[in-house]
């Protein structure tokens, strides 16, 4: 088991001004939707460095079941047709949507096209008329993911010690 500090945060209004422009030609943000396999290996290369496992431990119905569902919007970043990252939300439709999961390849890292994703998104999550968007991010994360989350329009609400799997 391992402690990790979590920090829950929260948008309670769309993002305002207007939507960032794509940092480098070739690079579109939209909603796919994707099978298992493609998800999985995109899953693995954006989240494998920060040790995210909880999509690689669920049995393949049941993802198979999450993606397909119509509350599960996935906005996938690519860069001259390579993916580069995602966004992934659940609960869209419903008062509250969670981000549950974002990042970028890290080839792809520190070019300004997280906050580009991000921005996108987030537009298209508020298209749904939630009364917020929540996240939780923790010590394993990306060590700008906050500081990026607090610059789309997040705020934390919550912070506290939790205790995972190893």
């Amino acid at each position: 088991m391992v402690d990790l500090l979590v920090t829950y945060m929260e948008m309670t209004a769309p993002p305002s001004g207007e939507p960032l422009a794509a940092p480098m030609p070739g690079a579109v943000a939209t909603r796919e939707l994707l099978d298992p396999p493609s998800y999985v290996r995109l899953y693995r290369a954006v989240g494998g460095p920060v040790q995210w496992d909880q999509r690689l431990r669920m049995p393949e119905a049941e993802l198979e079941k999450l993606l397909a569902s119509a509350s599960t919007h996935i906005h996938v970043l690519r860069v001259d047709g390579q993916a580069a990252g995602f966004c992934e939300f659940n609960g869209v439709g419903q008062p509250a949507v969670e981000l549950v999961h974002f990042g970028l390849v890290p080839t792809f890292q520190e070019r300004r096209l997280g906050p580009f994703l991000l921005d996108r998104a987030l537009r298209a999550a508020w298209s749904h008329q939630p009364e917020r968007l929540w996240l939780h991010t923790d010590t394993h994360d990306h060590p700008a993911a906050q500081s990026v989350y607090g610059r789309a329009g997040f705020k934390a609400y919550a912070r506290r010690i939790e205790t995972f799997p190893d």
